[in-house]
């Protein structure tokens, strides 16, 4: 399974566009090499750098698993957005406060779909995720 971008290559810069810089939009993806048997896809956006703790910026489930890309600012049809780190449920353009971070978007194939509500945070998907995974594969951005 593979996770990629049109705007930018692993381990690259995120553009500044994506960012609270620039229009604070969700940057597009592209997901190929799906599993067979998957169900549903999970997709979470992580801040490991952050002051205090990994921060979530994006969270969202039940990704049909044909789903072929995920467009800029935009959340596939029937998916569902949890929780933030800032408690909400929505893309959280990344803003760090000082030094370089990692933006690690990790995409996961699911042998179920999941009944989570959309309050759910990161760590109830991450518990039950854990038991399903039949893939995963990471698009680290940079930035600044």
């Amino acid at each position: 399974m593979k996770l990629t971008s049109p705007k930018f290559t692993n381990n690259q810069k995120l553009p500044e566009k994506y960012t609270c810089n620039g229009e604070g939009i969700s940057p597009p993806l592209e997901i190929h090499e799906v599993p067979e048997g998957t169900q549903s896809l999970v997709l979470a956006l992580r801040d490991p750098d952050a002051p205090n703790a990994t921060f979530i910026h994006w969270l969202i489930w039940n990704i049909s698993p044909k789903t072929e890309s995920i467009l800029e600012n935009n959340v596939p049809t029937e998916a569902i957005e949890g929780q933030n780190s800032a408690g909400q449920n929505h893309y959280f353009n990344p803003c760090p406060t000082s030094g370089q971070h990692r933006y690690i978007f990790n995409l996961y194939a699911l042998d179920t779909t999941l009944t989570l509500p959309s309050e759910a945070t990161a760590d109830e998907l991450e518990q039950i995720v854990q038991r399903h995974i039949l893939g995963e594969t990471t698009l680290t951005g940079i930035y600044p």
